[in-house]
């Protein structure tokens, strides 16, 4: 169980400290989309667990099995596709924004190095 609920938990505190930070542009963007990604995933794994229970207290045992589906498809593409890309993109964005801003941080401005 801890294994859903630290990511949940860690999700939840990223957006809330990028929503409390103020940060701007497209830092702001991936780092919600990581974070609502961590806490997409563990929501849709329960919604999932939920429609598909429900549905057979509803409809009876062998309901998946009469529409041909044989499961939920839809919060479990959600859970098992659509969270772990959006987390990908999310993590290498971030990434690749800090290592840009490191760098421009790094190198020497023009005006510096004509006034030495």
């Amino acid at each position: 169980m801890a294994i859903f609920i630290s990511p949940f938990l860690l999700g939840v505190l990223l957006i809330i400290f990028t929503l409390r930070k103020k940060a701007k542009g497209l830092l702001k963007q991936f780092l919600l989309l990581t974070g609502s990604s961590l806490v997409g995933f563990f929501v849709f794994v329960l919604l999932h667990n939920l429609i598909y229970g429900l549905f057979i207290y509803l409809f009876g045992q062998d309901f998946w099995e009469r529409t041909g589906i044989g499961d939920e498809p839809f919060f479990f593409i959600l859970a098992v596709i659509v969270c772990p890309i959006s987390l990908l993109v999310g993590l290498i964005g971030t990434l690749v924004l800090l290592i840009k801003k490191k760098r421009e941080e790094k190198k020497p401005t023009k005006e510096a190095s004509l006034g030495s």
